[in-house]
């Protein structure tokens, strides 16, 4: 993961990128890891997943969608979900109900940690890391730990591996 020459935030928003999106933080423009196969197949299914659930308990899920955790700081989740409605902004500068990482395999776990620990402190109450080569599940609510099950007690709602991994 490298960073480009300092741009300004609306110069980051106005950009658009040949391959994957970038993250911003402070005037830097931030690589994110390029999915692989696995990775892009637990996307599809978290999306899947909380898309079906849409109209009975109005979980509003976005992939890859740049959210602005501040001034300086915009992070792009794999997997965003909303509830009970989905934001109105297109950089949204609330938080999402659940922010999902997907670990990929040239990830650094120091960096997921951070940008974990970025999601908690902005607000989002439940934050996830699955990594779909080991079929692990982790939380961050607020302490990193390896988990059976992927709770949302608001919604009364459990994921287990079977639920999100190929």
């Amino acid at each position: 993961m490298g960073a480009k020459t300092a741009i300004t935030v609306e110069q980051y928003l106005q950009t658009s990128f040949p391959d994957i999106d970038k993250e911003y933080w402070d005037g830097k423009i931030v690589e994110r890891s390029l999915p692989d196969n696995p990775h892009s197949a637990t996307q599809a299914l978290l999306i899947a997943f909380f898309m079906a659930l849409r109209k009975t308990l109005h979980t509003y899920p976005r992939p890859e969608l740049r959210l602005k955790l501040s001034d300086g700081l915009f992070r792009i989740p794999d997997v965003s979900v909303f509830h009970p409605h989905a934001s109105p902004e297109l950089v949204p500068t609330t938080p999402p109900l659940i922010a999902i990482e997907i670990l990929s395999p040239d990830d650094r776990m120091t960096e997921v940690h951070a940008k974990l620990e970025e999601y908690s402190a902005w607000g989002v109450p439940h934050v996830w890391l699955v990594d779909p080569q080991s079929k692990r599940m982790y939380s961050c609510d607020p302490v990193f730990t390896h988990v059976q099950s992927l709770r949302v007690p608001e919604l009364n709602l459990e994921l287990t591996a079977a639920d999100i991994f190929e």
